[in-house]
């Protein structure tokens, strides 16, 4: 993990484990942003300040934890741990669909809250990585399969060789600044009107 402060924000409906969680993290160098007091303002705090982390509990009023987690991974693209009197198997469940980095039973003790922060922040940057490969590689793939239409278009309705076909898409795109699928795009499209 890199040496810059981590953003966290607490939730928990019980102030004096808010206060607990935040003396703990503070102390070890984390920056509380915000607390909140249930999953609905866990997700309007997340929306505002953008943490590196929410720690939050599972039980609480307004919007359970692990309905809160679910909605701040898909609006907000933060880690998530959450905190929980009870670790029966259908909880836990919910909680890896929610896309959960950390899980910690109550009492928190200090040494697995520091060691499943700096994790669920580690593990988390490591997915996010991933997903924004796994996008650009379907970008990429995408974008190929359009340029190798064009150039089969191209191949049928003017007879030139596949390289005379990609040289053209080429030069277009370095002539007109732009890429080559979406040249390849406007060839398809003009050469398909003409069928």
């Amino acid at each position: 993990m890199d040496n810059t402060i981590s953003r966290i924000v607490i939730v928990d409906d019980n102030e004096s484990e808010r206060k607990v969680l935040r003396g703990l993290l503070e102390d070890s160098g984390f920056e509380v942003v915000a607390e909140g007091a249930n999953g609905a303002q866990a997700i309007e705090i997340c929306k505002e300040t953008t943490p590196d982390l929410v720690i939050m509990d599972v039980s609480m009023p307004v919007k359970d934890g692990i309905t809160a987690a679910g909605e701040i991974n898909r609006l907000c693209h933060t880690a998530v741990i959450l905190l929980t009197a009870c670790d029966d198997d259908e909880t836990i469940k919910r909680a890896v669909d929610a896309g959960v980095m950390g899980y910690l039973a109550k009492p928190v003790r200090h040494e697995e809250l520091l060691a499943s922060v700096k994790l669920a922040i580690s593990r988390f940057g490591e997915a996010e990585h991933i997903k924004k490969e796994n996008r650009d590689l379907k970008n990429t793939l995408q974008a190929r399969k359009i340029v190798e239409r064009a150039k089969g278009l191209l191949m049928e309705k003017e007879g030139l060789s596949e390289a005379e076909a990609f040289s053209r898409i080429r030069k277009i795109s370095m002539d007109r600044r732009q890429s080559m699928a979406a040249i390849a795009e406007i060839i398809i499209h003009a050469l398909e009107e003409k069928r």
